[in-house]
């Protein structure tokens, strides 16, 4: 966990930029001691969101497995695919 002060955000954004983007982590900004703000490079932020929304398809998928749907055979699955992509 990275944990800065606002003060290095306000007087060293360039810094604050540099390490958002070479540890691909969030970083904590406080503010006179207390947590504040969370600052990360878009690229991170836009895989973390892209992980969340992953997560939640395979858990609306195993909720509808367990409802009893029965989804598709693999077959079917190879099928569609391939109407997509092409042979697979």
């Amino acid at each position: 966990m990275i944990i800065k002060a606002s003060t290095t955000l306000r007087n060293d954004y360039g810094a604050i930029s540099k390490l958002a983007h070479e540890s691909e982590e969030p970083i904590y900004i406080t503010k006179n001691g207390e947590g504040d703000l969370v600052v990360m490079s878009m690229d991170a932020f836009e895989r973390r969101e892209e992980t969340f929304r992953l997560r939640m398809r395979l858990e609306l998928a195993e909720m509808s497995r367990k409802a009893g749907d029965e989804g598709f055979t693999l077959e079917q699955s190879r099928q569609r695919l391939s109407e997509i992509y092409g042979k697979i």
